[in-house]
């Protein structure tokens, strides 16, 4: 096969491989493991030298499929805990296809009016589902950290202008150090975001009382008191990766505006306690938020990248981002908004139509109940591992992330930690179910997250059957 205008009208082809290949994948993910073990042999097949002469469309898909679904990690199924991932929908992921289908060029409204418009209108229902007021403003990210990227850029400006400083032209030259606090809680990926934008990941400081992580709101509010009335960025988190935990967001929000600080609240999967009144306190006060940064392939379940970034006032969008300045891209209005000059992306994928297409086919009803069962979920593994002699809870489940650890009679205290590492290496060697490690309090963790929208009970409770299965070997070795 040469140049692919040979492909025709046989272009469609390829795409039917890959249809007829998703029932029969996606009505397995239920039974699949999470991972099979791939030889060298399985993903050597997709090397080679490139091919001097190309095998089609079709061919080619069904080489990709077939080693895709013996290799992939399925982390769409229901029983992937690890990290904070959930799968897609149904409807999120048909409208992933129509992206991929339409491919249409999503930063200019002169480009596709259609992506712009349902970007447009998929930020006002996350709004809505969040309770983020209206007039905010909003731009989809590819990540959490890429929203990160943009609400801190934001602040920056607004920093920089207190400072007399047009950051966007002139850059950082002749600032200041930029004064950015937050508690244990914080996640990385804010540390990447202020390194990615030129502040360095250690300037930030946390103030936390104990280690878990719980703000000290007296030593915050020292240190902004300490800036004598100087700018500072505050740092609110809700869902944090390893408990769940969230910080007091209306202290923040007090704190903030009493000393004239500008409030980012990373809520990356935190914004969904929004939709239960049984976590919906987690939530309060992050309407007051300068920027709100939350991510749509954890607890929205649509696929990579979806990530979001709510500004308060989206003046400041403008101002850290701005027109491109270059006369073949031109502006937009207020109804014709070109979502490239709301954010750090140029070319930008139309990821608003599957984020569409899921709310659209669920509704604020649907994913309530979807949240409202992961709580259930949690609280039922919470409950098992309470009950079980040999694991032990080591946080109270507040949301959806499930923190413990395997204690069994006889393993010395000082080993458990090389345990529990051992047991988090077998979990996943194993594949049945997948489930990470993390460090709590100085200990070594098992935490499972659960966010995809497959998960029922009887997930949770096959992973602690494999614990089980794996566990006393492990722990024989030890004693």
């Amino acid at each position: 096969m040469g140049d692919p205008v040979g492909e025709g009208a046989a272009a469609g082809k390829a795409l039917e491989v890959v249809f007829r290949a998703a029932g029969p994948y996606l009505e397995g993910l239920a039974e699949r493991k999470v991972h099979e073990s791939a030889d060298d042999g399985v993903l050597g097949d997709l090397g080679g030298p490139l091919p001097e002469r190309g095998v089609g469309g079709e061919r080619s898909i069904e080489q990709l499929v077939e080693v895709g679904v013996r290799a992939a990690t399925h982390s769409s199924g229901p029983r992937f805990f690890h990290l904070v991932v959930g799968g897609a929908t149904p409807a999120a992921m048909a409208g992933d296809w129509a992206t991929s289908l339409l491919d249409q060029v999503s930063g200019l409204w002169l480009a596709s009016p259609l992506a712009a418009r349902v970007e447009t209108v998929a930020l006002g229902w996350l709004k809505e589902l969040f309770g983020i007021p209206p007039e905010f403003g909003g731009v989809l990210t590819p990540s959490a950290t890429f929203a990160h990227v943009t609400g801190l850029a934001c602040a920056r400006a607004w920093w920089a202008e207190r400072h007399g400083v047009d950051v966007t032209a002139h850059g950082l030259s002749g600032l200041p150090p930029l004064p950015v606090f937050s508690s244990g809680l914080v996640h990385p990926s804010t540390r990447r975001a202020l390194q990615v934008l030129g502040h360095g990941r250690d300037t930030l400081r946390t103030f936390a009382r104990d280690d878990t992580g719980t703000v000290d709101l007296e030593a915050l509010e020292a240190a902004l008191r300490a800036l004598d009335g100087a700018p500072a960025i505050v740092v609110g988190n809700v869902g944090e990766v390893t408990t769940g935990a969230a910080d007091p967001l209306p202290e923040l929000a007090d704190l903030a505006a009493r000393h004239g600080a500008w409030l980012h609240v990373d809520a990356a999967f935190g914004a969904f306690a929004a939709l239960s009144p049984r976590t919906s306190h987690l939530t309060d006060g992050m309407e007051r938020a300068d920027s709100i940064t939350a991510d749509g392939h954890k607890w929205l379940n649509v696929p990579y990248e979806s990530g979001f970034s709510f500004i308060r006032d989206p003046a400041w969008q403008h101002r850290a981002f701005g027109d491109w300045g270059v006369p073949y891209l031109p502006g937009a209005g207020e109804e014709q908004i070109n979502y490239n000059t709301l954010g750090p992306e140029s070319s930008r994928r139309a990821r608003a139509l599957p984020i569409w297409a899921t709310l659209k086919a669920y509704g604020r009803e649907g994913y309530q109940q979807m949240v409202e069962r992961h709580l259930d979920v949690a609280a039922h593994l919470g409950a098992l591992i309470d009950q079980a002699p040999d694991l032990e809870l080591l946080a109270p489940v507040r949301l959806c992330v499930v923190c413990f650890r395997y204690r069994p009679p006889g393993v010395p205290e000082e080993r458990l930690d090389e345990l529990n590492t051992r047991l988090g290496e077998a979990l996943l060697a194993d594949g049945r179910v997948y489930a990470g490690t993390s460090m709590y309090r100085g200990r070594k963790v098992l935490r499972a997250a659960i966010v995809n929208w497959r998960t029922t009970t009887g997930d949770v409770e096959l992973l602690l059957r494999v614990l089980h299965d794996l566990g006393p070997a492990l722990a024989a070795d030890l004693r």
